[in-house]
């Protein structure tokens, strides 16, 4: 059974929580809070309608939980559906990010744990996240919880006007939609 709310014996004044659809324009300032610690705000293209509807439509494209301390929101993790050909089903974290002000008091471990603690509801085989080469403060906490790089695999990725002429050529491509955010190249 999914919970909603959790403290995870953190202090009595930190909660997460799973986010609403009241909580994208927060989710959006913690989105682009992440941008600028990884040096890259002018990377962030989303809108707000865009992370309602992906988030919160018919068909949810990621899940989102908030943490709060004294009933503000200062972190996030944004979660989403992967498979494994080899493992079956499992987890990719797209974003873990904890305002600096509220670091250091186990707010991103306790995001961490709750996402794991989902994709073992699921019975995923794994959960897996990206982490910047440059970021040695996130990778000493990774691998202090057990996690291990796959120093043998690189990360592939085609945006923009490459992503559209890949695609033009396919069948699929006269979808409805098709194109709009490939041109704006997000992420």
């Amino acid at each position: 059974m999914a919970v909603n709310s959790y403290n995870w014996g953190l202090m009595p004044n930190v909660n997460v929580r799973t986010a609403q659809a009241a909580d994208v324009p927060v989710m959006l300032q913690l989105i682009r809070g992440l941008a600028e610690y990884e040096r890259a705000p002018q990377e962030v293209t989303l809108t707000e309608e865009q992370l309602l509807s992906d988030g919160f439509g018919e068909r949810p494209l990621y899940e989102c939980l908030i943490a709060e301390l004294d009933g503000h929101a200062v972190g996030l993790a944004i979660f989403f559906p992967i498979y494994s050909t080899w493992k079956g089903a499992s987890l990719h974290l797209e974003d873990l990010f904890v305002l600096p002000s509220a670091r250091r008091q186990g707010i991103g471990k306790a995001l961490l744990r709750k996402v794991a603690a989902i994709a073992g509801e699921r019975d995923c085989a794994r959960l897996q996240w990206d982490v910047l080469d440059w970021n040695q403060p996130a990778i000493d906490f990774y691998q202090s919880l057990g996690a291990k790089f796959l120093d043998e695999w690189r990360i592939m990725r085609v945006t923009g006007e490459a992503l559209r002429e890949l695609g033009e050529s396919h069948p699929s491509q006269e979808r409805e939609g098709w194109g709009t955010r490939i041109a704006a190249g997000q992420k």
